[in-house]
């Protein structure tokens, strides 16, 4: 009977490589996101459906450049005009330019995107963004409002902590002490008092 309580409670673990950072990366995020959801924040996905949309028309575009009916010389106009997007067709390149320009202006380092909790004075969600570097034990996980401009924006709130603080030398993640900074730190951007101890 305890084997299996041992092995339910091993497959809960959460376990990275502790040589590779997106490993590392991965599994804080993934926590991160977690944590948040906890706290009656839904997730946004919005931006997550729009990307999908364009990269599904990008390979159509794409597979419909592929196939044409005819051999090389004769489908030139046509392959250009599926690159170049010149004709009425919203074609590769253009497609392509905007998802990029969607991930580099939009998306960011962000991890997650949600909507104000339900029954929230707040009318905005946040943004929670995640970094860290190459050859670096500093992760930096950033909660802003998804809406800046918003009257009922927080400002911006930042927690950089090595990473060794959170894992065991085996790679296995100590959720407490991460779910306990994490929530530091939404309850920091909700300018929320914390409980004191009687």
């Amino acid at each position: 009977m305890e084997e299996k309580k041992a092995e339910s409670t091993n497959k809960n673990v959460k376990k990275a490589n502790l040589l590779e950072h997106n490993s590392i990366k991965h599994i804080l995020d993934e926590s991160v996101s977690d944590i948040v959801k906890s706290r009656g924040y839904k997730e946004d996905v919005r931006l997550s459906n729009l990307k999908l949309i364009l990269g599904t028309v990008i390979i159509v575009v794409a597979l419909v450049a592929q196939f044409y009916n005819k051999k090389f010389p004769e489908n030139r106009d046509f392959l250009i005009g599926c690159i170049a997007s010149f004709f009425d067709y919203d074609k590769y390149v253009v497609l392509n330019g905007v998802l990029q320009l969607i991930l580099y202006t939009k998306e960011k380092n962000a991890i997650l995107f949600t909507y104000p909790p339900e029954g929230s004075f707040t009318s905005t969600g946040l943004v929670v963004s995640s970094k860290l570097p190459r050859f670096s034990d500093e992760y930096t996980l950033t909660i802003d409002s998804a809406d800046p401009k918003s009257i009922s924006a927080g400002k911006s709130v930042q927690l950089t902590k090595s990473v060794t603080q959170w894992f065991t030398k085996d790679g296995v993640l100590v959720e407490g002490l991460f779910w306990k900074d994490v929530e530091a730190l939404i309850k920091d951007y909700a300018k929320e008092e914390p409980k004191k101890k009687k």
